[in-house]
């Protein structure tokens, strides 16, 4: 058969002659498509590419932009041409939200379409971009999210850089590595919240047969804040050997963008060291705020200082209803010191507020006292010193029953600003490179990428419309590395996230709160089932919080009951909500829950028994023992 078929005249050879005696224009061979995960590697390990489909024609005017920038830059590579099917194309522009086709990239970098490819070959970034630098990585921002990005960078095989300064409080607090729940957050509030609950466990030891001696437990703050900062040390230099393990270039510096790609980082005598890389990731965090009022600044303290407080704190008003407030306060008087929460409105905004109503009777009923208000200026009647705190006045327009307001005053040695955080952003140099940021300072992003200033990226609390939680940062950072650099098809999920307020009552959720689910789904979708419950625990100590304990789950009536929302009030709420939360990410439903058998006897088992549906104009339920 070989020999017949080279005889036969090919269909080429057949065709007449094209008219003005000219040869046929030979066509190009059409680029075949790839698969989805071939694609995401391509755009992974490579300088430039363009991702598309349909006819080649399609990407001329792009890689033209992009190969003028790169004789610009004096690079020399090969342009990742990548068509890929319908499919492809929709999953790419879901990770990237880039509706803009064919999609460009840059180093891994989602650019957008020919319009944006436009912009930043005019302005001449692309041509910086396509040089190479210093760093493949430059992350601003040594806390838990800066952290896990930096290594997680490191192992994928990049060379990364990581910046971390912390910038004295107003009373002059500094800390070393590792970001805010390390040093001033989350690991020393959980000790301290430990250490209160383990006040009154001692007052309970009596009720359980042990014998204290006669007279007052008396409590050193000081011996527990030297504990607790030896601790943090050892978490800080343990971060430190981290880093260096895995090849990651720490720098003691603040970091400020100088020039697109680059960096100066000026660390604490002032000495300056200019840095490039390729992608910069923003993982600041936020600092807590100060009122404006007179004296706010000079008396008060923030969180940031409280941990480290070289004085027991004595008399205390925490100002402000977020959760660091009422965690702050909560233990501070289960230490034994007399402390008033001062609110402007209602406590825990954003939370349920069936549980936050609850949350305030109970730290009531545990002994705290709150205060309607905002404070109108502080006055300093005595000065701290190293070993004792001082004496301040706090003054405050109180209404009374007859709704009159009259001007009231207090005295407290410590006053505890805690009205939310703020980005500290503003001399960050991001202006400069023209990353948008919110009103607050916060970086505007899209899948954690900024949406004016394509090779930065920011994770964390400093990212708008992202959940202020450690976790999340952590999470946020791993996952974004892997996406980028080694071409992994995953997103971090941003809803059903398990959370615990510390307050002496732990509140735990995961999901939506009442007031939201009914405002997504319609109050006539949604079903409440929920109960108070009385711990085995508490039943000898007699404890007096005992009928505090409640919980519930928000279901919809017509999605088979999917629960939707987990509420717990409860001692150690955020050991049973981490278990219960793969069920929401899973979809469960209260059939699900009542099909789990429950461990006997625990706070946990109370979900799979739920059978009493919440209804307006119900009385308080009455909680019953094991």
């Amino acid at each position: 058969m070989g020999g017949v078929a080279s005889a036969m005249p090919s269909i080429r050879s057949a065709r007449p002659p094209p008219i003005g005696g000219q040869p046929h224009q030979k066509r190009r061979p059409k680029l075949p498509s790839v698969d989805l995960q071939e694609a995401l590697d391509l755009i992974a390990n490579s300088k430039a590419a363009i991702v598309f489909d349909g006819p080649d024609e399609r990407i001329a005017s792009h890689v033209s932009i992009i190969e003028e920038a790169k004789t610009e830059a004096g690079m020399t590579f090969e342009i990742a041409k990548i068509r890929v099917n319908e499919e492809s194309r929709k999953r790419l522009s879901y990770l990237t939200l880039h509706e803009s086709w064919p999609l460009v990239y840059i180093k891994g970098d989602p650019v957008g379409g020919i319009e944006h490819l436009k912009k930043i070959a005019e302005t001449k970034v692309l041509t910086e971009w396509l040089k190479d630098h210093s760093y493949d990585l430059i992350v601003i921002g040594g806390g838990s999210g800066g952290l896990a990005a930096a290594k997680e960078a490191a192992r994928l095989g990049k060379k990364v850089a990581c910046l971390d300064f912390v910038k004295p409080s107003p009373v002059g607090t500094t800390w070393g590595l590792g970001g805010t729940c390390v040093n001033v957050g989350c690991i020393p509030k959980k000790l301290m919240h430990q250490a209160s609950l383990l006040g009154h466990s001692i007052h309970d030891a009596k009720k359980f047969g042990w014998k204290i001696p006669e007279g007052e437990v008396k409590h050193s703050w000081s011996y527990l804040r030297d504990s607790v900062q030896d601790h943090i040390a050892s978490l800080n230099w343990g971060y430190r050997v981290q880093l260096r393990e895995k090849l990651v270039t720490y720098v003691n510096s603040y970091g400020r963008f100088t020039g697109p790609f680059e960096i100066t980082a000026t660390n604490k005598k002032g000495k300056e060291e200019k840095l490039t890389a390729d992608r910069f990731l923003v993982a600041t965090g936020l600092r807590p705020k100060y009122s404006e009022i007179p004296g706010a600044m000079e008396y008060c303290i923030t969180s940031d200082d409280l941990f480290s407080l070289a004085y027991e704190p004595g008399r205390t008003l925490c100002v402000g209803a977020s959760y660091v407030s009422l965690e702050c306060a909560g233990f501070l008087h289960g230490l034994g010191y007399d402390v008033t929460v001062m609110v402007r409105s209602i406590i825990l905004r954003g939370f349920d507020q069936d549980m936050a109503e609850r949350i305030r009777k109970h730290m009531i009923a545990y002994g705290l006292k709150f205060e309607s208000g905002v404070p109108k200026r502080i006055e300093e009647i005595e000065p701290k010193t190293d070993e004792k705190a001082g004496r301040l006045r706090v003054f405050w327009d109180r209404k009374g029953e007859d709704g009159k307001t009259e001007e009231v005053s207090e005295e407290y040695n410590t006053v505890l600003m805690a009205i939310g955080r703020q980005a500290m952003t503003d001399d960050c140099g991001l202006d400069l490179i023209d990353v948008k940021r919110a009103v607050g300072g916060k970086v505007i992003g899209r899948r954690e990428q900024s949406i004016s200033c394509p090779y930065v990226y920011a994770i964390g609390d400093v990212l708008e419309a992202t959940p202020e939680l450690t976790p999340v940062a952590i999470q946020a950072g791993r996952v974004l590395m892997r996406r980028l650099m080694s071409g992994a098809d995953e997103l971090t999920e941003y809803d059903e996230i398990p959370t615990t307020v510390f307050t002496p009552l732990e509140y735990g959720c995961c999901g939506l709160s009442e007031e939201a689910a009914v405002a997504k789904f319609g109050k006539e979708n949604v079903i409440i089932y929920h109960n108070v419950f009385l711990p085995l625990e508490y039943t000898i100590a007699e404890r007096m919080d005992k009928d505090h304990c409640y919980l519930k789950l928000i279901c919809l009536r017509n999605e088979k009951e999917r629960v939707v929302g987990y509420h717990i009030l409860t001692p150690w709420a955020g050991e049973v909500t981490q278990g219960f939360g793969i069920a929401l990410k899973l979809g469960g439903t209260k059939a699900d829950f009542d099909r789990l058998i429950g461990i006997h006897p625990t706070v946990a088992e109370n979900f799979t028994t739920l059978t009493l549906e919440k209804k307006e104009g119900d009385g308080e339920l009455q909680a019953n023992g094991c």
